[in-house]
């Protein structure tokens, strides 16, 4: 899979954030999870840019964005940094779909934050304890002795790791580009990084007032998903009482992979029926500012 590189650039308290708008219409942000970039998005997002703005962006730490190391890329700093990045688009309340800890980091920016959001639609999201994948968990624990593999038992470590989050199985040219990221020197050291920063607390600490959300929320879960199971699926709508919830079979956490036809089905009708339920239509777009640390 050729995906084209995000063509913008921003910064916020030192780290460089690439990002990309694409189409014209409503504004809607999609946000990535993790060991990923926006490049997972990419398609589905080509696919959305016929009705909407489309905002692809990567996070510190991730894709074309900045790894210093000794910047922080939890949970925390990714959300308010999000909070931010809405705030120098001038989008006051966007569409906003989120994967994996994507989620935490959209569900923070609300909550904590001040964001608003037009709609928010939760896919396979880390949101509720317990999250994380037993390689996740032992990388945490000791992620000075994983940093220090060689290079090629680091990249086939990654790999096995990435094809567990696939239901059907990645073609060779997905998981390239999938791992290829993490597999410099500089991306070695920030693939173990973010894991060690990881840290249920960031989303226990928003967990009781998910309740509060008013926006329409939608919850899109793959069926067969290992490394969040679907049952969280079914708890998260009940944590946020008016949230729909569609099931998406043979489709794992890898779900823009697995099953991308029905996930970009699925989103299609989720943002057009958002669409119908908000004529008033594409916001103006306030000038970019620099961000406020």
């Amino acid at each position: 899979m050729t995906i084209p590189a995000l063509t913008q650039t921003m910064t916020w308290n030192g780290r460089t954030v690439a990002w990309d708008r694409l189409g014209d219409g409503p504004p809607l942000v999609l946000l990535h999870g993790t060991p990923w970039s926006s490049a997972l998005w990419r398609p589905i997002a080509d696919a959305l840019a016929s009705r909407f703005t489309v905002y692809l962006w990567d996070m510190p730490g991730y894709g074309a964005s900045s790894k210093q190391p000794d910047h922080d890329v939890d949970l925390g700093t990714q959300s308010l940094l999000f909070a931010n990045l809405l705030e120098h688009w001038g989008l006051e309340r966007p569409h906003v779909i989120a994967h994996d800890f994507g989620g935490a980091v959209a569900l923070r920016a609300r909550l904590l934050h001040g964001a608003r959001y037009r709609s928010l639609c939760l896919v396979d999201v880390v949101a509720l304890a317990p999250w994380g994948s037993p390689f996740f968990t032992l990388v945490k624990q000791h992620a000075d002795v994983f940093a220090q593999l060689p290079a090629a038992v680091h990249r086939g470590a990654v790999e096995a790791y990435v094809r567990g989050a696939s239901h059907r199985g990645l073609r060779d040219d997905d998981l390239d580009m999938l791992v290829r990221p993490w597999t410099s020197d500089e991306g070695r050291a920030a693939f173990y990084r973010q894991i060690a920063q990881a840290d249920e607390r960031f989303t226990s600490e928003v967990e009781p007032d998910y309740g509060r959300i008013d926006e329409p929320v939608h919850i899109v879960w793959g069926a067969d998903d290992t490394w969040i199971p679907v049952d969280r699926a079914h708890r998260l709508q009940a944590a946020i009482p008016h949230a729909s919830l569609a099931v998406i079979e043979g489709a794992g956490h890898l779900i823009q992979l697995d099953a991308p036809a029905a996930l970009a089905a699925e989103l299609t009708r989720w943002a057009e029926g958002m669409l119908r339920a908000t004529p008033a239509g594409r916001p103006a777009h306030a000038r970019p500012a620099d961000l406020r640390p």
